[in-house]
């Protein structure tokens, strides 16, 4: 008999080892398991931040591997190309990837699965990115849902497969050339923010699982409330774990439904969240325009400014609008790569009601600034808060940063963590700001604090008269 030839196994945002079914799969098989990362742009994504994040992500993969007598093979190209050199070279006869259900890589992979499949190759993409597949879930007229409450209580109840643990990996005898991946420079584009935001990354699949672990135990019970408290450590901070397959929806949906059994009123809220995710990428599989259009067909002509260069979105973009809470958000996601949920919906609702800019300048300003970066989330966030997007109520809500900072800062220590001008003794966190923003900006510590670029109760206004001008 001959001995089963070896399996590649092509990661690409599923960088973990435990509940991996396409890993799990590829091991049982029998022969040897063959880990391989592929540079291409389309798993990288655009963002300078995400890049340097990935990068970190792709490292710890490779430890873990290693110390399971594996290893993960690097190379760049054309993803095609690449597998099929790859397979030239091992002597494998079946590649299995994780579906990621963004528009672009499906019709990516399935070209790839059709070529390869045409050569005898056994090529197969598996679950693991997700709770349910988009095209699982339906109403009961077997339409997508619009809505996310109708699908929240659709899903609830669903079974969900229990956690895969680590397979093993059977090595081949010779191990296929890779490349190295300090070669790669992913994040030589965040220049001297680097070090700054690199440190504030919580890296890799055994941090994740802590990370799951203590939230659970310290956070869970108090999720429902706290999570809205942006001086708080309150929320989970697993987004950036699941953007990077860190750590898989599976193993949060578990343990959140533990912690539910156990009384943690607060873990339904986390399990509404994580199908949150779920209903982003449900809308991005059925509706694949949400990431470049307004997902409203009737908002197609609203009057946005798409300016990049006009001086508001540029005060915006540098966390200098005047509006001490919008700032202190965009200066926190300058310095840690990320910003509290909170501040999200109250930066896209400033950018896009009070400025009067399109929400794509948004989408795409978070898409290279932050190290959670996930396509189908950000494009529905945004549109969430732009009022183009899937929201029950998006014509009349305005959020006024000064009514919720007070709300949710209100003994301003969110505020004093992140904007230095303001105070005579300066954060430590305010000031590495200085530290971590492009030099071209040319921006100091006594430079003094701008003062608001429009007046909040105008620019309610002009957005609500624009608002009722388009739906007329």
């Amino acid at each position: 008999m001959t001995s089963p030839r070896p399996t590649l196994v092509w990661f690409r945002r599923d960088l973990r080892l435990a509940d991996h079914p396409a890993l799990t799969a590829a091991a049982a098989r029998g022969g040897p398991v063959i880990p391989v990362f592929i540079r291409d742009p389309l798993t990288l994504g655009a963002g300078a931040a995400g890049k340097m994040r990935i990068e970190m992500s792709i490292a710890s993969l490779a430890r873990d591997l290693a110390a399971r007598g594996s290893r993960l093979i690097l190379r760049s190209g054309d993803p095609l190309t690449v597998l099929q050199s790859l397979i030239a070279e091992t002597g494998a006869d079946a590649v299995h990837w994780s579906r990621l259900y963004w528009p672009e890589v499906n019709a990516r992979d399935a070209a790839v699965k059709s070529a390869l499949t045409a050569q005898g190759i056994a090529a197969q993409g598996y679950a693991g990115h997700l709770l349910f597949e988009p095209w699982t879930v339906q109403t009961k007229t077997g339409d997508f849902y619009k809505v996310y409450t109708p699908m929240w209580k659709s899903v609830q109840g669903r079974e969900v497969d229990a956690c895969l643990p680590v397979p093993a990996l059977p090595a081949p005898d010779v191990w296929p050339a890779g490349e190295d991946l300090a070669d790669w420079g992913l994040g030589d584009a965040m220049r001297r923010g680097r070090d700054i935001v690199a440190a504030y990354q919580t890296v890799g699949e055994a941090a994740a699982a802590d990370r799951l672990a203590t939230f659970i135990d310290r956070k869970a019970a108090t999720y429902h409330t706290a999570r809205d408290m942006v001086a708080e450590d309150g929320t989970s901070g697993l987004s950036e774990n699941l953007t990077y397959g860190e750590i898989g929806p599976r193993a949060l949906w578990h343990a959140g439904q533990r912690a539910l059994h156990d009384g943690k009123l607060g873990a339904e809220t986390f399990l509404k969240e994580v199908v949150w995710r779920e209903f982003a990428y449900h809308l991005q599989h059925h509706t694949p325009h949400i990431s470049t259009e307004s997902w409203r067909p009737e908002w197609a002509g609203f009057p946005w400014n798409t300016d990049e260069s006009h001086p508001h979105v540029i005060a915006w973009k540098q966390g200098r609008t005047g509006e001490p809470f919008v700032d202190a958000a965009m200066r926190e996601m300058y310095v840690t790569g990320t910003m509290h949920n909170r501040a999200r919906m109250i930066v896209a609702s400033y950018l896009t009601k009070h400025l009067m800019s399109h929400w794509r300048i948004g989408a795409d300003w978070f898409s290279d600034c932050l190290t959670d970066w996930d396509p189908a989330s950000n494009a529905m966030g945004w549109q969430w808060a732009a009022g183009s997007g899937p929201d029950a109520a998006p014509y009349f809500r305005i959020f006024n940063p000064a009514t919720q900072v007070e709300k949710f800062d209100p003994q301003r220590v969110y505020r004093r963590r992140w904007i230095a001008e303001r105070y005579t003794d300066p954060s430590e966190t305010a000031l590495s700001y200085f530290d971590a923003i492009p030099v071209s900006w040319n921006f100091s510590f006594n430079a003094g604090y701008p003062a608001p670029i429009v007046d909040l109760g105008e620019g309610r206004q002009r957005a609500l008269d624009a608002y009722k001008t388009a739906r007329s």
